[in-house]
């Protein structure tokens, strides 16, 4: 119709309107270039000022961790250089020189180092050679010309030393001389454990070192710089390629001159000084932290000016008036499209939540089939509580036949507490049957765990075991039915008892922590675990008949699901099977309300 129209115009009308479009045109074309050039005079201007701004702060930051790690490490001397005069002060240490009666002085000295959390303690006699340590190895070792010996007995006082080693990296030694009404009879070496500091160093900054005043590098989170002058260091590294470093000179332009390169790339040298014997500490830090918020930055700025350049060639198109009639069909169809997809999303959701049902109902479905089976091996559950209360009751005869009835009323109680742990026990089929759901309230992990070994007590002492416990000093507070969750505790421990029977040395490691979940690992030095995949299964057992009806882990993988939580085991690298019980904590809010 359009076409029609003009082919109606005068010729002149047509040829006003020529100049028109090109004029048009031409601002057009002018206004799409300042665009560019103020978007690329922006980018280039924003880059320059934030990559200064962040820098600086990143240095900053940097300037307090180093303040941090000084005040730490400073600490640790401080506290580790009070240790010697003190141990000179004993009067075991200053007996056992003067009659020459070691026998218990080693033992001594560890526990001083475990009070302190010194690295080593070493007891010299004035040959130089040691007559007690942390470290029963070195006994008998001569240190006569050991720097901490001989500058030991020139001084009066403490006096602190460093000596490198090839394997451990530096020692800090402080060392005193004792005395006896005045003589000299031995001396006393405390290393300071400094290479705590690296290990926590290692995860938070790129590199750190500490240099002595002789500017050698005597701690350090790169084990290749050690003894090594800074400058050493940094030139200890493999040349880059031709296609590297052409693409470090390119990255290099975006940003300010580096201070240092490690591995090839550019990072900024930060430097404060330790107020002890001329150290220096020195960090280096990335830039990729500063690149990452600017080209952040950057990317805004670069979907500002497209959103404006899309808007421009949008208002300058011609064709969208031509277009608008078919847009709105197509989003008439579009809309209609979604209102059908809308439909059978809806009707897909519903037939998944019907599924699910299904599935949860078959589920369901076959447990109640397996309880049947299941109600036979009850005994085994109860076989625990009865010999601990046959054990108790005998107990009790004799202390009431001795006339002791106090300590008889206490065995009674733990009678008590055993009739309660077997009807506990005896719900466990319906905690197996039952789709989930109890009464729940805060319990203490710790006291779960210190419960289930009481009530497994009688079988702990009748072998010889060791059992090793790491637990947290601070509760660890979980959600579950107390009894349940004990009841999933003593079965992974008579699991670990039995894996154990036979062996030599048998062990049992308990290991609780915690982060964003809590999670209780129980460890054996047994043979370990064979097929995986089924050893959750009801009835499915390695034990001979007899000894296991296969229900013990098929019972507590359905407790700990209930309980919001993950039983999961595998074979340890070093042997010896690994269970892991996985629950969520309770948070600070939630226990705050519940305490409200």
């Amino acid at each position: 119709m359009a076409d029609m129209l003009s082919m109606t115009e005068p010729h002149s009308v047509r040829d006003r309107e020529r100049p028109r479009d090109r004029r048009g045109r031409l601002l057009a074309r002018i206004a799409v270039v300042g665009i560019l050039l103020l978007a690329a005079a922006a980018m280039w201007f924003t880059n320059a000022w934030l990559t200064q701004r962040f820098t600086e702060t990143t240095r900053v930051r940097t300037e307090l961790r180093l303040a941090l790690y000084n005040g730490n490490l400073i600490s640790e001397l401080q506290r580790t250089s009070i240790v010697p005069l003190l141990l000179a002060r004993d009067p075991a240490l200053t007996r056992s020189l003067e009659s020459n009666d070691y026998s218990e002085t080693s033992g001594a000295l560890i526990t001083v180092r475990d009070d302190v959390s010194a690295a080593s303690i070493r007891l010299l006699d004035m040959g130089g050679r040691v007559v007690a340590a942390t470290n029963r190895n070195l006994i008998g070792t001569s240190y006569a010309q050991a720097p901490f010996f001989v500058e030991a007995q020139r001084s009066g006082s403490t006096v602190f030393t460093t000596e490198a080693q090839e394997s451990t990296g530096t020692e800090f030694n402080y060392s005193r001389i004792l005395l006896v009404q005045g003589q000299p009879v031995g001396v006393i070496v405390v290393e300071a454990d400094l290479s705590k500091f690296e290990r926590a160093w290692a995860g938070i900054s790129d590199a750190v070192a500490v240099t002595d005043s002789e500017d050698k590098i005597i701690l350090t989170t790169e084990p290749r710089w050690r003894g090594l002058t800074m400058t050493q260091a940094l030139e200890a590294r493999s040349a880059p390629t031709a296609i590297e470093r052409a693409l470090q000179a390119t990255a290099d332009l975006a940003n300010e001159p580096p201070d240092a390169y490690l591995g090839g790339a550019g990072v900024m040298q930060t430097e404060t000084r330790i107020p002890f014997r001329g150290w220096k500490m020195i960090a280096f830090t990335s830039y990729d932290s500063v690149r990452e918020k600017v080209n952040a930055v950057l990317a805004l700025e670069i979907m500002g000016f497209a959103i404006i350049l899309a808007l421009s060639f949008y208002w300058l198109s011609r064709r969208a008036r031509r277009q608008s009639l078919a847009l709105r069909q197509e989003s008439r169809e579009l809309r209609a499209l979604n209102a059908r997809l809308s439909r059978e999303i809806a009707q897909r959701e519903r037939a998944q939540k019907e599924l699910a049902v299904a599935e949860q109902t078959l589920a369901q479905s076959s447990k109640l089939a397996a309880l049947g089976e299941m109600s036979a091996s009850v005994s085994h559950e109860l076989n625990q509580p009865l010999a601990a209360m046959k054990t108790y009751l005998a107990g009790a005869r004799l202390l009431l036949q001795r006339r002791r009835g106090e300590e008889a009323l206490a065995s009674f109680q733990r009678i008590d507490d055993l009739i309660e742990r077997m009807g506990a026990i005896t719900r466990q089929l319906k905690s197996y049957a039952r789709k989930g759901g109890t009464a729940f309230e805060p319990v203490d992990l710790r006291a779960a765990i210190s419960s289930a070994l009481s009530m497994m007590e009688p079988q702990l002492k009748a072998r010889t075991v060791q059992i090793i416990q790491t637990l947290p000093r601070t509760p660890v507070m979980v959600m579950a039915d107390r009894i349940r969750l004990e009841q999933v505790i003593i079965n992974l421990l008579r699991n670990a008892l039995d894996a154990t029977k036979g062996g030599i040395d048998p062990k049992i490691e308990i290991l609780l922590t915690e982060g964003e979940t809590t999670v209780l690992s129980l460890r054996d030095n047994g043979p370990g675990l064979e097929n995986l995949d089924k050893l959750f299964e009801p009835f499915w057992t390695t034990k001979k008949p007899g000894e296991g009806t296969g229900l013990g882990l098929a019972i507590s993988s359905s407790i700990v699901s209930d309980l919001g939580g993950r039983l999961t085991a595998h074979n340890a690298e070093s042997g010896g099977a690994v269970f892991e019980l996985r629950l969520p904590l309770i948070s600070d809010n939630a226990n705050e309300e519940r305490t409200e």
